[in-house]
């Protein structure tokens, strides 16, 4: 297969794995930078631009689109799905990961376990906003926020209604969300490839930090999940429309919640940790996809 990687730094962890994971397996490889591509949006013929000449056709596309370029690389992305190639995880299925108040209502709909959480506009709904995530200590979110950036532990209620109208001053889109206690600063990455968890790791948050991510000084291991684990990422997944997806969970008293659903989950961190190569079984995933024709993305409504 000849596959394209949308990527904007190919000397990054999880690209070079992907790079190396195709040409063991004989297949080539062209990363893209994303924010390179320019589009012809033709009904009779679209096509995709680079750097002055148009595109070669591609069996298939490993999108690793940053959070910062995610309208533009969804456009980009959105240009493939019209020229029939297969792309790995949609742009729709991307546009609704990335929206995290978009996407624990999808999963709340599917009935999967989640945080206590609570949005609101006004200033006047703090107070009832605060008692509706169960009261402090509780988790104060930037809706835009990546890897912890954005995301603040209020010990107090007092605490909590004072960053929430900082947020609200800026007019920053935030979500409110109850504190999982005995979740002890770790989470549970599950890293979903088809229907299938392939590896998980648990992320341990440093001392006097809340939050788990590796690039916050979070260390990583292997754990062994449960089946209720295993099925809730897999289903989490599902709900998004990935067919690759890193799958956040805490363990908390009264089952797994999701925390977040990530469509494009680095390699380095579950590699490491787990000895398993990730890369090679995602481009295992392509050879038995990507002959295969891809639904079409549901047409909005109205």
């Amino acid at each position: 297969m000849h596959i394209g990687i949308l990527s904007r730094n190919r000397n990054l962890y999880s690209t070079r794995r992907l790079i190396e994971a195709a040409e063991q397996r004989g297949h080539s490889v062209r990363v893209v930078d994303t924010l390179r591509c320019y589009m012809n949006i033709a009904s009779h013929r679209p096509s995709i631009h680079y750097k002055g000449a148009e595109l070669e056709p591609f069996d298939a596309i490993v999108p690793r689109i940053g959070a910062s370029v995610t309208f533009y690389g969804c456009a980009v992305l959105r240009q493939f799905e019209m020229m029939s190639t297969y792309v790995l995880n949609d742009s729709v299925s991307i546009t609704r990961s990335r929206d995290k108040l978009r996407s624990l209502q999808l999963l709340s709909r599917k009935g999967l376990g989640l945080p206590v959480t609570g949005f609101a506009h006004s200033p006047d709904d703090i107070p009832d906003l605060i008692t509706m995530a169960k009261g402090a200590p509780l988790v104060i979110k930037l809706l835009e926020g990546t890897q912890g950036i954005g995301v603040v532990l209020a010990e107090t209620n007092q605490a909590a209604e004072s960053v929430i109208q900082a947020f609200m001053g800026m007019k920053a889109n935030i979500m409110v969300q109850e504190y999982i206690k005995e979740a002890k600063g770790a989470d549970i990455r599950c890293f979903v490839i088809g229907e299938k968890v392939v590896a998980s790791m648990k992320r341990q948050a440093p001392d006097g930090e809340f939050r788990s991510n590796l690039h916050r000084g979070g260390t990583a291991s292997v754990i062994r999940i449960t089946p209720e684990e295993r099925s809730t990422a897999i289903r989490a997944a599902k709900a998004m429309g990935l067919a690759v997806a890193g799958v956040d969970l805490l363990r908390s008293n009264h089952g797994p919640v999701i925390m977040e659903v990530n469509s494009s989950p680095g390699l380095q961190g579950i590699e490491t940790a787990t000895s398993k190569d990730i890369a090679g079984l995602i481009v295992e995933h392509l050879e038995k996809n990507a002959s295969t024709p891809r639904k079409a993305p549901p047409k909005p409504k109205g």
